[in-house]
């Protein structure tokens, strides 16, 4: 099983078991993240997709450690003019590991009603 879920402003399509690198969240290290923006569930062949988001469904993940990525180099330029600036950046992430995706229990209401009906007969008779 398969979901997608939103976090950050970003999309990530993830399964049990994945590890992701999203944008900071606030959570310490060892600690448990629960998210409920997920926007589609894929079952098999069994696709549940929510406008925005699927009623119900959420995804647990553990965070395994808070970092920052590698130091880019930011460099603007304008020749002929004498204009430059340095600039580096590092950005913050969270490193996840997905423990599970949580569906909504599914009520079957048509198997009680075929049992009354059922009922009713016998004691027609």
């Amino acid at each position: 099983m398969t979901a997608i879920l939103e976090t950050g402003g970003k999309q990530y399509r993830v399964a049990e078991g994945d590890i992701i690198y999203v944008e900071k969240l606030t959570a310490e290290e060892k600690a448990e993240v629960t998210f409920d923006t997920v926007i589609a569930v894929y079952e098999e062949d069994k696709v549940k997709t929510g406008s925005p988001y699927v009623d119900g469904v959420t995804v647990t993940a553990n965070v395994i450690k808070n970092g920052k990525a590698k130091k880019i180099i930011v460099y603007k330029m304008k020749p002929k003019k004498n204009y430059r600036r340095k600039q580096g950046h590092r950005q913050a992430y969270t490193k996840l590991q997905i423990k599970s995706i949580v569906l909504p229990k599914e009520k079957k209401a048509a198997a009680p009603k075929a049992e009354k009906a059922e009922k009713t007969k016998k004691v027609e008779e």
